[in-house]
C-alpha cells in the first residue's frame, strides 16, 4: 500500500501529475484543489490512496487527509466508484460536503447534483447511507490541514487546472475559460473548488 509520495513533480496534467520518488515516476489522479497546490520543479509531499482493479492499479492523490477520509467514505456508497468520488471533491470542500449529506433536505440534496455524474436518486443515496458514517467528523478544521488554495488573477495554474477540469467534464475551451476568467474577477478569494462549483452552476444554468 503506497500510503504518500514525497519527491519532485515532473508534469502536472488535465487530471493527473507525475511525481519523481527515488529515481521512480508516479502518476496519480487529483482533482483540481489538490493540483492547483503542485508546482512543476518542487517538492511536495502528496498523500495518496491505492485502488487495485482487475484491469490495474490507480494511485489518487489527496492535499490533506480530510480530503482522502471523504474519498473512502464516499466509495462506501452503493454504486459510487472512486473516479465519482474524486468528482465530488473537486466540487465541495470535505466539510461542506459533509454539511450537505448529513442536512439530507432538498436543498442540499439539489446542491449535491450540481456533481457532475450525480443525478437525484445518487445524491438521496449519498444523503442515507452516508449521514451516520460522516455526522461530526468534519465539525471542526483538522489541525494542520492546509486551506485550499485560493484563485486569485495571480494564481494562474490554480485557474488553468479548473478550466482543463471543465474541459474534462466536456465544456469547449472558450466558453469554460471565459467563464473562469470571469469568475475570477468577481470572486478572487475563492478556493479552487468553490470556483470549480460556481463555474459548473452557471454552466448547467445555460
Amino acid at each position: 500500500m503506497i500510503d504518500s509520495l514525497h519527491g519532485e513533480v515532473l508534469s502536472i496534467g488535465l487530471d493527473h501529475a507525475v511525481i519523481e520518488c527515488a529515481g521512480v515516476g508516479y502518476r496519480l489522479l487529483a482533482g483540481p484543489p489538490t493540483l492547483a497546490r503542485l508546482t512543476r520543479g518542487e517538492t511536495t509531499r502528496v498523500l495518496t490512496s491505492m485502488v487495485v482493479k482487475d484491469d490495474g492499479v490507480t494511485l489518487y492523490g489527496f492535499a490533506d487527509d480530510g480530503a482522502r477520509t471523504m474519498f473512502h467514505r464516499l466509495q462506501t456508497v452503493s454504486g459510487l466508484g472512486p473516479k465519482l468520488a474524486l468528482a465530488c471533491l473537486s466540487v465541495f470542500e470535505p466539510a461542506e460536503l459533509a454539511g450537505l449529506i448529513t442536512a439530507g433536505d432538498a436543498a442540499a440534496i439539489k446542491r449535491i447534483q450540481t456533481i457532475p455524474g450525480v443525478g437525484k436518486k445518487m445524491a438521496e443515496r449519498m444523503a442515507l447511507e452516508l449521514k451516520d458514517k460522516i455526522d461530526g467528523l468534519y465539525a471542526t478544521s483538522e489541525p494542520g490541514a492546509a486551506p485550499s488554495a485560493p484563485v486569485t488573477a495571480g494564481t494562474s495554474l490554480a485557474a488553468e487546472q479548473v478550466v482543463e477540469a471543465l474541459i474534462g467534464l466536456g465544456f469547449a475551451d472558450k466558453v469554460a475559460r471565459g467563464v473562469v476568467d470571469t469568475l475570477i474577477q468577481e470572486r478572487p478569494g475563492d478556493s479552487s473548488s468553490e470556483l470549480l462549483r460556481a463555474a459548473l452552476t452557471q454552466l448547467g444554468s445555460k
